[in-house]
Formats: C-alpha cells, structure tokens, sequence
C-alpha cells in the first residue's frame, strides 16, 4: 500500500519566516486553526446565553474521544482531563496502596512534575525511592540505562515511573520490556508522555499502561493549562484529589444538583479537575487533536526522520554525540559537542534567530513538522 509521506506544515502556524523554532519541548507554536478556535471561545463567553447547560459536557467528550484515539484505546472512559501533569500525578500517588519497605523507581533527573509527589510519598510511607542513574559513559547511554531500569525492579518494586522519551535529552526508554519486568513483580507502570505524545507514537492497547499523563502544550500543539490522563481499572474506586459536581452521577441535570448525588461517573471521570469544560482551552485541545490525528505521529516521525537523517554524518563529522536512533525520537533529541557550552554559543543562536534549550551539557533540539533540513543544518554550522 502507498504511503503518503508528510509535507512542511509551517504554512498552517504563524511563525516567521527567519524564526528556526526548534525548542517544540519547551512550548509549542500555535496551529493557526488552534488560535481561532481559542479567539471563538473567548467571544462566546461574552454572550452566555449562548452556552447551554449541554456545552458543559459535549466538548469535553469530544476531546476525550480524539485523545483516546491518539494513544490507541478505544476506553474514553478511562481518559479524564487535568491541569497539569502534577495534578494527575497527584492523582495516582493519592491512590495507590504501600507498604513500608516497598519502593518506587524512577529515572534519574525526570522533569520535577513527576518527582516531587513520589519523594512526599516515600518520606511520609517509609518507602524506599530509587533513582536509577544514567550512565557516565556515551558508548550504549540509552541500552545501558534501559538495563539498569529493568535490573532495578524486583519483588519489593511497587511502582516504576518514568518518561516515555526523557525531557532533558530525549533518550527514549523501552516501555514494553518494563512494563513485562512490572507485570512480573506486580508494580504499577505510571508514564509522563508530555515529551511524546502528539508527535511520536504510544500504544496503550499495547503497553497498558497503568496511568498515563500528558500536559496538553508540547506536543499536543494545544494551549497551556489543560491536559488529559489516562487511568486504568486499578484506580476505578480510587479518591481524587479533588470532589467537585460535575464528576458525579446525574450532574448533566442542573435541577437536582443539589440532590448531592455521592457515587462518581464510571471509569476515570473522577479524577477531571473541577471547572473541567474548559470552554476556550477544550475547543483549542479539540482543534489541535484534530489535525495530529490527520497528519499521523508515524508520518510525523518520518518526516521528521528525513530531515535528521542527511545531518547525521555532519554531527559525526564534527564529533557532536547523538543518542542511537534506536533509543530516541525525531522529534527529540540531545547533542553534546565535544567543548563546554557556554554563553557565546548561545547567544551566537538567537543572533541568527535559532532557539533551543539547554539542560545540564546537553543541547536539547526538538523540531516538528513547521521546520525544514536547512533549518538543522544552520543549527549544525553554528556549532
């Protein structure tokens, strides 16, 4: 069958022409259909009663779906939406069942979201958190640190959370052979997918993941505040961290609201924040779902593929070290030349208008479908 290959989309984001964006890790630019979506919502909120007690209920569903489909599961019950990804962390650690001595695992250096609560929790439990390193060497960085993940987990392991491709330098962690290593031992797998969900694929149908959450700004091109999350049956009688109306049965009828119905919507509606309708950033989320799901995250990593791969030997050639293509994405990668990075190389890119981050000694690049291969080969000549 003939596969269509994905073309440049910078026509579709109101990025200027001598803007080489390749910071999409750090927030993404606004898809032009995104942006109106936003400035509809945003009027309509002017005109109430316009917004029937339905609209309180139908978008949201809608982004559910679209979501679901993004990942690939076919239970929009078990999405909900959150603010944040320490929210739906929160979420999780909340309701999850220790013992003392039992451990956590995670990566080293995760994004703070996806520290903080597990390191609450062990303190106040007694738990034990193990950070599993990666490793001093750049020969096999990527395997070695897979490895070094799945020789952590044993009987005691209660849960492993880590990122689907890490935030700092895109190393791409084997979820399949950990999540059978947590299977094994009975752990929970929880999955931060802000780095790659939206632009690289994720099989839930396939990983099962316990819970999976993802802030809606990266990847998902959608606006800042709004995310989704999945939760699996284990936390389906769960207490969120929050009790407000509209996760609870009968809340589509206003009339008896105040019948104070107890028991939650099936599945995982009990752990969407409160004022979830989201009247200007669900239709923004929706927008932006919509057009990833036509343009494809495979397609969106082989286009990206295509314009990393005539850059590869440069990067060699110039002894600037990129992680194997077998533990990282397209769409996010770290280069470490062989100097120190300093403030002359950096601000030697926003002189020629060429924006990425930097984290700890790597230079963190994250192109999407908006850049071109001479936007990384200018990247590749300022180093």
């Amino acid at each position: 069958m003939y596969k269509k290959m994905l073309t440049n989309q910078k026509h579709q984001f109101s990025i200027e022409n001598d803007i080489i964006w390749l910071n999409g890790s750090y927030m993404s630019p606004q898809l032009k259909t995104v942006e109106e979506a936003g400035i509809a919502a945003l009027k309509r909120k002017s005109k109430p009663w316009t917004i029937p007690p339905s609209d309180f209920f139908n978008e949201v569903e809608e982004v559910k779906k679209l979501f679901a489909r993004l990942i690939n599961t076919y239970s929009t019950n078990r999405i909900s939406l959150i603010p944040s990804v320490s929210y739906g962390i929160a979420n999780v650690a909340r309701n999850i069942q220790f013992q003392k001595g039992d451990e956590i695992i995670l990566a080293d250096q995760l994004f703070p979201s996806n520290y903080f609560i597990w390191k609450k929790i062990a303190e106040d439990k007694g738990l034990n958190l193990k950070m599993v390193k990666a490793p001093e060497t750049l020969s096999l960085r990527a395997q070695k640190w897979n490895e070094e993940i799945l020789n952590a987990i044993n009987s005691k392991t209660r849960v492993v959370s880590l990122e689907h491709c890490h935030w700092a330098d895109g190393t791409r962690f084997d979820l399949r052979q950990i999540r059978e290593a947590t299977k094994k031992v009975g752990a929970l797998m929880i999955i931060d997918g802000t780095q790659s969900i939206g632009a690289h694929p994720f099989d839930q149908n396939e990983i099962k993941a316990d819970a999976l959450v993802v802030a809606g700004y990266k990847w998902m091109l959608g606006p800042y505040s709004i995310g989704m999350a999945y939760y699996s049956e284990h936390f389906d009688h769960g207490d969120p961290i929050e009790h407000n109306w509209i996760n609870k049965l009968n809340s589509e009828v206003f009339e008896k609201l105040t019948d104070y119905e107890e028991s939650f919507k099936p599945g995982a509606a009990r752990y969407s924040m409160g004022e979830q309708s989201q009247f200007i950033h669900a239709p923004m989320l929706h927008a932006s779902l919509t057009q990833l799901l036509a343009w494809g995250q495979n397609n969106i990593q082989d286009y990206l593929g295509e314009l990393l791969k005539p850059v590869l030997p440069i990067l060699h050639e110039k002894n600037i070290w990129i992680e194997n293509e077998d533990y990282r994405g397209n769409h996010l990668f770290g280069l470490r030349p062989n100097y120190k990075i300093d403030s002359n190389l950096k601000n030697r890119l926003i002189e020629n208008k060429v924006y990425v981050s930097y984290r700890s000694d790597v230079i963190r690049v994250s192109p999407n479908v908006y850049n071109t291969e001479e936007d990384l080969r200018k990247l590749v000549s300022l180093l």
